[in-house]
């Protein structure tokens, strides 16, 4: 994985074909292409981005024939929270491509437009959802769990007539507030913008539900249309156990002949509410989030103060050591000392890193060591290319497993 290159608009493609930002005069097209090869919803939700200042029509590229677009993507401005460290990073969403234009690498044109805008906006990570296996061809890898939808069962109970009702303008705010007082207690961390709130509230993709009490919002949650006889409860919050018991059981009585399904978000307070109601049948297959990290140097970098803290709280006094990690064909160093912990110093390609009391990642699970469930000890477990040779303990504290929670656009 290396740093991108800069990326100047308009590019000319093989063919005869241009990318090119969009702009006003392209939004039908990109709105009927995303709808043909997708949902009618994209078409809205593409819409609600480029008009929108904080994101605006250079967020969104296109490849066009001629007065035709033929392919386009958009770049969507993040921000993860990794314990108490703040990341910028970029998502790619509303990606399509017209069918008589497939295969001739158009998707790969827009990515390296979208990781050199990301790059240029000073993001350290990017992280989406998307098609399975498709976009390990663009540097990303699966690094972070998406949590299960699990069905609910029987009736829940509550106390008197929930007061659901969906979300205003006005409520913005305090479901923000919400949602930061839920995610507190992962270790990562993906909030919504204060522009994709607004995203949320006009498109119709999902709802916004709110219970309110006294006047206020205690408790929220995004819904799904029913489909097939099922609908679908994601990003559950509330103030308290009474909160979250109203929230499920008005959600439920917004179509009492159909399935719903909650997305389950171990460790908050409506996941503890309900976790008697919902089924808890493991699911049968993986299902991660992808993560792409340009710059590992840059990453490491700004993860340091972390580091630091993280070795601090298991006791450890390395200074005047130092800690190296390698993904062979490059290797970090990170010195030590009595202050802190010095900047990242990279090398060249470093096979044997347990010779030198270091941790040997490879590329492709460096985004899994840091972000992921597992840690350095259970990767370690499952992945030959990922060990500590000689004293673990100090990369044992530096990597431990993660829990994570990511609010994005789309639901999983």
């Amino acid at each position: 994985m290396t740093v991108d290159e800069p990326f100047a608009l308009p590019a000319p493609l093989p063919g005869g074909l241009l990318l090119r930002e969009s702009g006003p005069a392209d939004l039908e097209q990109i709105g009927a292409l995303l709808a043909e090869r997708g949902v009618p919803a994209d078409a809205i939700d593409h819409r609600l981005v480029v008009e929108d200042p904080d994101a605006g029509w250079s967020a969104c590229a296109m490849v066009v024939d001629g007065d035709r677009v033929v392919s386009t993507a958009t770049l969507l401005d993040e921000e993860l929270r990794l314990g108490g460290v703040r990341l910028p990073a970029g998502q790619v969403e509303l990606v399509a491509t017209a069918e008589d234009y497939e295969g001739r690498g158009l998707v790969r044109a827009l990515m390296q437009w979208a990781h050199a805008r990301s790059a240029a906006r000073g993001h350290l990570v990017q992280v989406m959802i998307g098609i399975p296996y498709f976009y390990r061809l663009f540097g990303y890898e699966y690094a972070i769990d998406i949590p299960v939808s699990r069905p609910v069962r029987g009736t829940p109970p509550a106390e008197g007539t929930p007061a659901l009702r969906t979300a205003r303008a006005t409520d913005l705010p305090a479901l923000a507030a919400l949602q930061d007082q839920a995610q507190r207690g992962f270790d990562l961390a993906m909030g919504h913008s204060p522009a994709r709130w607004r995203w949320l509230l006009a498109h119709d993709a999902t709802t916004l539900r709110v219970v309110e009490r006294a006047g206020e919002a205690v408790a929220m949650a995004r819904t799904t249309p029913v489909d097939d006889g099922e609908f679908h409860l994601a990003e559950a919050a509330a103030v308290d156990e009474r909160a979250a018991r109203e929230l499920l059981a008005g959600v439920a009585a917004l179509a009492p002949e159909a399935q719903l399904h909650v997305v389950d978000r171990p460790g908050t307070l409506p996941a503890t509410a309900w976790h008697e109601l919902l089924d808890h049948t493991p699911r049968p297959e993986a299902e991660q989030y992808y993560v792409r990290i340009p710059d590992p140097a840059a990453l490491l970098d700004r993860l340091r103060p972390l580091f630091r803290q993280r070795l601090t709280a298991a006791g450890l006094d390395l200074a005047g050591r130092e800690l190296l990690l390698s993904t062979y064909r490059s290797h970090y160093r990170i010195p030590v000392g009595a202050q802190g912990l010095g900047e990242v110093v990279t090398g060249g390609t470093m096979q044997r890193p347990g010779s030198g009391g270091g941790v040997g990642v490879a590329p492709d699970q460096l985004a899994a060591l840091l972000f992921g469930p597992y840690g350095i000890e259970g990767l370690s477990r499952i992945r030959p290319d990922v060990y500590v040779r000689g004293e673990d303990e100090p990369y044992r504290a530096l990597f431990p497993p993660q829990t994570a929670d990511l609010l994005t656009y789309y639901l999983p």
